[in-house]
């Protein structure tokens, strides 16, 4: 995994910069820390919330795309074999961009102003998930009192706050369809949509649809009850890619994309069998964008050839596969490195939160299912939608970087081109059981750079069914959820004690509450 911030709820509560209490359903109320001012502007402290929240969830190179085997490591071995930084789940936004995100609600909502509190309530439901996605029951309603407040904050349960969720963006996307016009917004602050409200309605209710799938095998009906919401709700879903959440980096080697930035210095990740084989095996356009040919064995010139890495490996025999696997896009490199020979504008490349593809292969799984109203009639569609849109989302960045000729193989995508691939025999929408494998296993390989959602949903419906642990992985199972930090126990220990004791042994094999109904999942049995 990556370096993560482990950071301690108790420390978080007795030394946050900003002391916050909150309700499970508008985590509003801003109390007073004598050590902070509490009269910063709200546009400045939303774009650092947001800037944070993007960096720390769509960061890592060696942690979530390695998990889920988008990429592979070959010098390091020690995330592909579980055995190095898969020892806590990430819950460092507790003294993060949620402390920051709390002050623009609490200023927002002083102003009557939808359209600054609602975009930070938007992100705090994106933190709070994804937090509680790779652990289960965290802290949530007492989290961020401060100076005063809940120093041991009890950890509620997974069920309770997906449930507070989906009241929080029903709620969100009324309140942006009432807002006045001459309502105060962020403007420009907002790095993700530039003030532009209609696109958070879409974010809100597109993410209210991610959040219903989510629960679908353990609580089909709250799901079918929550998808109808998002569908219902004012405002729509993204399913353009011009609606997409996302953080365009500068590029300014200040703030770098991720990706990118690391790609400057380093260079011990591959491309993972497992999906250059899918994209191979589809003449997918999207491979000459995710991942770089080889090199012709002796030379600097490229190649058309393309090769994944498998997982797993001790290192000596990863080792192996440093010249014999492909390097992940030219489009995420800063131009030429001592690595490779041409790149892109990689620095400005952006983090993609949720996209149009996603929600689309959400809305073919809904109709699949017979979901949220929709029909099995409507699948097809949908699912074609959601692949167009993916293929064009990653054609656009060639685009907007213009690769170097000496790169050729990583060209724009043309409408041609993809009717092609959607003709593709493996491509053409099945229906049915094999039509919901397809679209787990498709939606996992759009998802690429977004690892840590991709491992929901693999978990969610066991697709791809090739995705398992190397030869050399100790556990030889795929994790489940990871262990809480180690610096709870002394901190907060009576709760986190109450926490495992109701949802099982932390560690490794157990399912958190929306996992913990397998069999109820069609595609994994």
């Amino acid at each position: 995994m990556r370096i993560l911030r482990w950071t301690s709820l108790g420390v978080v509560a007795a030394l946050a910069s900003s002391a916050i209490s909150c309700d499970n359903n508008t985590l509003t109320s801003l109390n007073t820390d004598p050590n902070r001012a509490t009269d910063a502007p709200a546009g400045p402290v939303f774009t650092a919330a947001a800037r944070t929240v993007f960096s720390n969830w769509l960061s890592g190179l060696t942690s979530f795309p390695v998990l889920v085997q988008h990429l592979s490591e070959f010098q390091y071995p020690t995330h592909d074999l579980y055995s190095q930084g898969f020892t806590a789940g990430d819950m460092s936004e507790y003294n993060g961009s949620l402390i920051n995100l709390q002050q623009v609600i609490s200023k927002g909502k002083a102003l009557n102003a939808p359209g600054i509190f609602v975009p930070a309530q938007v992100l705090e439901v994106i933190d709070f998930h994804q937090m509680s996605d790779q652990v289960g029951d965290i802290p949530y309603s007492e989290a961020l009192n401060g100076v005063g407040g809940v120093l041991t904050p009890v950890y509620e349960t997974q069920q309770s706050i997906y449930m507070s969720f989906f009241t929080i963006l029903t709620k969100a996307s009324a309140d942006l369809a009432a807002a006045p016009a001459a309502a105060p917004g962020l403007g420009t602050a907002d790095i993700v949509y530039g003030g532009n409200l209609g696109k958070w309605e879409k974010f809100a209710n597109s993410l209210h649809l991610r959040l219903a799938l989510r629960v679908v095998n353990v609580d089909p009906v709250t799901a079918d009850k929550e998808i109808r919401a998002a569908l219902a709700a004012p405002g729509g879903l993204i399913l353009t890619n011009a609606d997409n959440a996302i953080l365009r980096w500068p590029g300014d080697n200040v703030y770098n994309n991720p990706w990118a930035n690391t790609s400057k210095s380093r260079d011990d990740v591959r491309m993972a069998r497992l999906l250059v084989d899918f994209l191979k095996s589809n003449s997918d356009p999207r491979l000459q964008i995710y991942a770089m040919p080889l090199f012709v064995p002796g030379t600097t010139t490229y190649s058309n050839q393309y090769a994944g890495k498998p997982p797993g490996q001790e290192p000596g025999a990863a080792a192996l596969w440093g010249n014999t696997s492909s390097r992940f896009g030219a489009v995420f490199y800063p131009g030429a490195t001592t690595a490779v020979t041409a790149g892109g504008k990689g620095l400005s490349m952006p983090s993609f939160m949720l996209t149009a593809a996603e929600t689309n292969f959400s809305l073919a799984e809904a109709a699949e299912r017979g979901l949220g109203g929709l029909t099995p009639a409507q699948a097809a569609g949908y699912y074609t939608a959601a692949l167009t849109q993916s293929v064009q989302q990653w054609s656009a960045e060639v685009t907007t970087q213009a690769l170097p000729a000496t790169l050729p193989n990583a060209t724009p995508v043309t409408a041609a081109q993809i009717t092609t691939y959607l003709a593709q025999p493996g491509v053409v929408y099945q229906g049915g059981l094999a039509g919901l494998k397809q679209i787990a296993t498709q939606k996992w390989a759009a998802l690429y750079t977004d690892g840590l959602t991709a491992w929901a949903e693999w978990r969610r419906t066991c697709q791809p069914a090739g995705l398992i642990p190397g030869p050399d992985a100790v556990p030889q199972y795929v994790p489940r959820r990871f262990p809480y930090p180690s610096s709870e126990a002394s901190l907060n220990g009576t709760n986190l004690a109450a926490a495992i004791a109701r949802q099982g042994a932390d560690n490794y094999a157990t399912r958190i509450w929306w996992d913990s109904k397998p069999s109820a999942a069609p595609t994994c049995n």
